[in-house]
């Protein structure tokens, strides 16, 4: 499978903010990416149990308002907002911690539509050791294969931990690491801080299976 990571990188809008989420210190990393299908076809392939495995990873449950979901070997939670179709947020229960993720899908002037990804988290170690990428990263790979379900329908899943471990998976992985390194600087983190963070996210996700937003 060929990919052009310079596209892909350029594909994806990146920020990060500091806010409090239940009067703790939270961070939240955003992303944002358009796509060449009407906003029906995307709100369906983003809600619809039988295509997210087709992009992200095999999903059960119950997935309407007040339901909870199970992503295979990952994250699980509750769908606590639905507004077909351009909004909803879960929250995202994993590893013992639990994270907030929200959804937009909007159409854009061109007749394709847009995603906006936002996932809160509450300030940690662990965002202390990788940053922003650590979530940034894995989404990113979730929203590539998203491209290539809406865009090569025909075309298998992405296996994440195969493209990893490829030169070009390898390039991209490192490259959104770094990208989110700058995100993260751009909020008004300590840019050494940051950057030594973002090295650490890239050789993680280069050297361990990959694991969606984990």
């Amino acid at each position: 499978m060929g990919v052009d990571v310079k596209r892909q990188l350029a594909a994806v809008e990146r920020a990060v903010s500091s806010l409090e989420r239940d009067g703790r210190p939270a961070r939240s990393v955003a992303l944002g990416r358009g796509f060449p299908v009407d906003l029906e076809d995307l709100w369906d392939a983003v809600t619809n149990g039988e295509r997210i495995p087709c992009w992200l990873l095999p999903i059960t449950g119950d997935l309407e308002l007040g339901g909870r979901y199970q992503l295979e070997g990952n994250a699980g939670g509750v769908t606590t907002a639905c507004e077909p179709p351009t909004r909803y947020a879960v929250t995202w229960e994993f590893a013992g911690d639990t994270s907030w993720v929200e959804v937009r899908c909007a159409a854009d002037a061109e007749g394709g539509a847009r995603l906006k990804l936002t996932h809160t988290l509450l300030h940690s170690p662990h965002w202390d050791q990788y940053g922003p990428g650590a979530t940034g990263v894995a989404w990113e790979l979730g929203l590539l294969g998203l491209a290539l379900h809406l865009t090569e329908p025909d075309t298998p899943s992405l296996d994440e931990e195969a493209f990893a471990a490829s030169s070009e998976g390898k390039a991209l992985i490192t490259g959104s690491a770094e990208a989110w390194g700058e995100a993260g600087i751009a909020a008004g983190e300590d840019p050494d801080a940051a950057r030594a963070a973002a090295g650490r996210t890239a050789v993680f996700y280069t050297t361990q299976p990959a694991n969606t937003a984990g």
